[in-house]
C-alpha cells in the first residue's frame, strides 16, 4: 500500500483538515519535526512521536465528537481542565487528549504543551 498523505487522511473532513493546519502552525513555530502518516492518526515527530492528532469520528460513529483530538504525552498528569481525557499508560506516562472545535482553542498554552513535549522528545 502506497504512503498515506495528509490530503488522503483528510479527505472529506475539511473542519478536521483547517485545524490540523493550524496545530502544524503551532508545530512549525518549534522548529525540525518529521510528521508520520497512517490509517488512524498523524504523528509529529523528532527522535520519537511528541505529539499526534486524530479524527475521533472514524471511531464513535453516530456520536457527536470535535473534529480532531490533539494528544501529547507527559511524564505525569496536566493539571489543566482542558484536557477531555488523561489516562496513565506507563510508568510515568499519561496521554492527554485535547478535543478541538476551533482554530482559537489551539493558542499559546497549546503551544507550550506542544513544545515541553518536542524539547522531550529530542
Amino acid at each position: 500500500m502506497p504512503d498515506l498523505t495528509v490530503e488522503d487522511f483528510f479527505r472529506g473532513k475539511a473542519d478536521s483538515r483547517r485545524l490540523f493546519e493550524a496545530v502544524l502552525r503551532q508545530v512549525e513555530r518549534l522548529g525540525e519535526a518529521t510528521i508520520s502518516v497512517s490509517k488512524s492518526q498523524i504523528a509529529f515527530r523528532r527522535k520519537k512521536n511528541f505529539a499526534l492528532v486524530w479524527v475521533p469520528g472514524q471511531y464513535l460513529k453516530n456520536r457527536p465528537t470535535a473534529p480532531l483530538v490533539l494528544t501529547i504525552s507527559f511524564p505525569e498528569r496536566d493539571i489543566s481542565q482542558r484536557w477531555k481525557e488523561i489516562t496513565e499508560v506507563g510508568p510515568k506516562r499519561f496521554t492527554h487528549h485535547l478535543a478541538l472545535y476551533g482554530e482559537k482553542e489551539i493558542d499559546e498554552q497549546v503551544y507550550k504543551w506542544l513544545k515541553r513535549a518536542w524539547d522531550e522528545a529530542a
